[in-house]
C-alpha cells in the first residue's frame, strides 16, 4: 500500500507534542481577547495572525487544518462542523445566483439533495453526469459554470470516476474541480491529480470511531504565473489573491462562507479527530485488503455483491491501475427485495445497522428506506438504489467473521 506506511511515522509525529502537553490542546473558548486595539485592528485585517472568534479559527481546530493540510499536499485547509458543512463551505464560496455546477457520480443522498434541492432555491443550476459521460461533461460547460463537483467513489453505487480525466477536462475550461474524498483519505490525492479543493466529512474513517462529527476542505495553491481563479469566472478571487497571494483560497473559503454560513469546527471534535487521524494510516489498509476479501468471498458464494475488485465490476480495470490502495470500506448488496435485505439486516450479528460509513465496526443500512427514502423513481436509478440494496461499510473486524456471519445472515 504505496501511500500508507509515510505518514504511519507523519501522523503521530505532528499530532503530538514534543514539550509540554503531548496530546493536543483543547482551546475551549469561543472568543479571544485582544488586549489593546492595535492588536485588535491587526487581527480583523489579517496583519496579526492571533485567533480573532472560533466562528472563524480556533486553534484546536487550526491544528487539525495543518494536519489535513499536509496529509493531501495543501496550502491550508478549513475544519467544518460536517462533511456537508466542508461541502457547502467549499461551494458557496466560489458560487452567485445565475451560476452552474456539474455534480459527477454516485452520489450520497445528502450530497444530491445539496446540488438537486438547496442551492437551486437560490438560482443555482446542476447538471447531474454519470462518472464516464465526459463528452457530455465537457459540452455542458458553458460561461456559467463554476464548479465541476466529483466523488472520488461513487457513494452507494460504486462507480470508479477517471479523475484525472474530469480534472483535464476542468482545467481546461477553467473551471474549479471540487473532490469528494471522504472514504479514500490517503488511498487517492485529488490536488496532485490536478484538483483544486478536496472536501472530506472526517467523521467518517478520519476519526474512525462515531466518536467525532465533523468536516474538512483542503485547499491547492494559486500558482504564481496564470492560474483559473485569476480569470474572469472568478472575478471575486481577485481581493484574496492580492492580499493572501497563494493561500487565497482559503480567506475566500473562510469570508464567502464560514464567516456567514457559520459551518464552524468544534474545538473539541477537532481534537477527536486528531486522535483518530494518528492511527488512520494503520486503519486503512487493513481495511481495504478485508473488503476486498469480504466481496470475492460473498460474490463467491452466490451474494449480488457490487465492488471494483470483483472482475464483473464495470470499472474493474480502473480500479486497478487508478485505485492501488483500495477505494475505501465500502460494498453494496443487492437482496432483491425490500424485504429480503430486511432479513439479512435483521439477522447478522456483527454488523450495526446505521447511516454512517469509516467506522472501526462493520455498519450496514438499507439504502431505499432509509437515506433515499424522499427520492423519486428516477432519481434512485440515476443513483443506483434499488429495492434490496445494502450499503456495507466494513471495520476492522477479523474479515472471515464478517463473511460467515454474512452468510449465515443470507440463508
Amino acid at each position: 500500500m504505496d501511500n500508507f506506511e509515510k505518514y504511519c511515522t507523519q501522523f503521530v509525529q505532528e499530532v503530538g507534542s514534543k514539550e509540554g502537553a503531548i496530546s493536543p490542546t483543547i482551546t475551549s473558548s469561543a472568543s479571544f481577547a485582544y488586549g489593546d486595539c492595535e492588536t485588535a485592528e491587526g487581527i480583523f485585517n489579517g496583519s496579526v495572525k492571533k485567533p480573532l472568534y472560533s466562528r472563524v479559527g480556533n486553534p484546536t481546530s487550526a491544528k487539525l487544518e495543518s494536519l489535513m493540510a499536509m496529509m493531501d499536499d495543501g496550502v491550508g485547509a478549513v475544519a467544518t462542523s460536517s462533511g456537508m458543512g466542508a461541502i457547502s463551505l467549499s461551494v458557496m464560496s466560489l458560487l452567485s445566483s445565475g451560476d452552474e455546477v456539474i455534480s459527477i457520480g454516485g452520489l450520497f443522498g445528502g450530497t444530491y439533495s445539496f446540488f438537486n434541492e438547496t442551492v437551486s432555491r437560490f438560482g443555482i443550476k446542476t447538471h447531474f453526469f454519470d462518472v464516464d459521460e465526459l463528452d457530455n461533461i465537457k459540452k455542458a460547460i458553458n460561461a456559467n459554470t463554476k464548479i465541476i463537483f466529483l466523488e472520488s467513489v461513487g457513494n452507494p453505487n460504486m462507480r470508479l470516476p477517471d479523475i484525472k480525466a474530469v480534472a483535464q477536462i476542468a482545467n481546461d475550461a477553467g473551471v474549479a474541480l471540487i473532490v469528494d474524498n471522504t472514504i479514500t483519505p490517503l488511498s487517492i490525492k485529488p490536488l496532485e491529480l490536478g484538483a483544486d479543493i478536496v472536501v472530506y466529512s472526517t467523521t467518517k474513517i478520519i476519526s474512525g470511531n462515531a466518536s467525532a462529527l465533523g468536516g474538512c476542505a483542503v485547499f491547492r495553491p494559486i500558482n504564481e504565473g496564470d492560474d483559473k481563479f485569476k480569470s474572469e469566472r472568478y472575478p471575486f478571487m481577485a481581493k484574496f489573491i492580492k492580499g493572501a497571494g497563494k493561500m487565497a483560497l482559503v480567506p475566500n473559503a473562510k469570508k464567502r462562507a464560514l464567516r456567514d454560513f457559520g459551518m464552524s469546527a468544534n474545538a473539541h471534535a477537532s481534537y477527536q479527530t486528531m486522535l483518530g487521524l494518528e492511527t488512520l494510516a494503520l486503519r486503512m489498509p487493513r481495511v481495504v485488503n478485508s473488503v476486498e476479501v469480504i466481496a470475492k468471498e460473498l460474490s463467491k458464494n452466490g451474494l449480488a455483491i457490487n465492488h471494483p475488485c470483483l472482475e464483473s465490476h464495470p470499472h474493474h480495470e480502473r480500479y486497478n491501475s487508478d485505485f492501488k490502495n483500495g477505494c475505501g470500506t465500502l460494498l453494496t448488496i443487492d437482496m432483491g427485495s425490500k424485504e429480503k435485505a430486511y432479513q439479512f439486516l435483521n439477522r447478522t450479528k456483527l454488523a450495526t445497522i446505521t447511516a454512517n460509513i469509516g467506522d472501526s465496526r462493520t455498519l450496514a443500512l438499507h439504502m431505499a428506506s432509509t437515506i433515499y427514502s424522499d427520492f423519486n423513481e428516477d432519481e434512485r436509478e440515476f443513483l443506483g438504489i434499488t429495492d434490496g440494496l445494502i450499503r456495507v461499510s466494513i471495520g476492522l473486524e477479523n474479515p472471515q467473521d464478517i463473511i460467515e456471519d454474512f452468510l449465515n445472515a443470507a440463508r
